[in-house]
């Protein structure tokens, strides 16, 4: 999967970059068809902020993905200060073997109630880490090692599962790598910084009035 020339930092984008995703129903997108329900609310995908925002950033991203690590802090940041904002994770490891074991990991914290704390943890990582150097730093963070190696094969299957309905999904949007944000009726493929990710939100809640 090869990254778009356009994927980069993106203070001072405007909204010409961005381009509307199909209205929520089930829709054929090239050879593949996407089932839109199924995106926004699988049980097993984590999710984050307001559970009954009036928005929602459906987020697909690789913790090896540099532009992913950039805007993740203001995306954690918009959540806290906005809100009304529902955020539907979409682990998409497309970037190494790494990335694989790095989404395994975050998707088995999720047993212990601590998915958040794994993302935040694994996208503050430097460079592609080792099994090792993850399990580590989520045992630092205060996710109980041995419990996550357990819950790790105990719940592999679903996992695994998880993971081949996000990559089905990014396929059917047929999406260029990572990071992309489902922001309401746009799809952005770029690493918004705060401001940016304020100004999509924005126009996603001036679309939904003006309907």
């Amino acid at each position: 999967m090869h990254r778009r020339g356009f994927l980069r930092s993106a203070a001072g984008v405007s909204l010409a970059t961005f381009f509307a995703v199909p209205a929520v129903n089930t829709q054929q997108l090239g050879t593949r068809t996407l089932d839109v329900e199924a995106l926004l609310f699988d049980p097993d995908a984590p999710n984050g902020g307001n559970a009954k925002g009036d928005v929602t950033i459906v987020a697909f991203f690789d913790y090896n993905c540099g532009y992913c690590r950039k805007a993740s802090p203001a995306l954690a940041r918009l959540l806290r200060e906005d809100g009304n904002i529902r955020l539907v994770y979409k682990d998409w490891p497309i970037l190494s073997e790494a990335s694989v074991v790095a989404a395994q990991l975050a998707l088995a914290a999720r047993y212990q109630d601590k998915y958040e704390i794994a993302h935040r943890t694994l996208m503050e990582l430097p460079g592609r880490s080792s099994t090792e150097r993850m399990m580590a730093a989520l045992a630092g963070a205060g996710i109980d090692r041995k419990r996550l190696s357990i819950d790790l094969k105990a719940h592999a299957g679903d996992i695994g599962g998880l993971l081949k309905r996000n990559n089905e999904q990014a396929l059917a949007l047929e999406l260029p790598g990572t990071p992309v944000y489902l922001i309401g009726p746009f799809k952005v493929a770029a690493a918004l910084d705060l401001q940016g990710f304020k100004d999509v939100v924005s126009d996603a809640r001036q679309r939904a009035a003006d309907k």
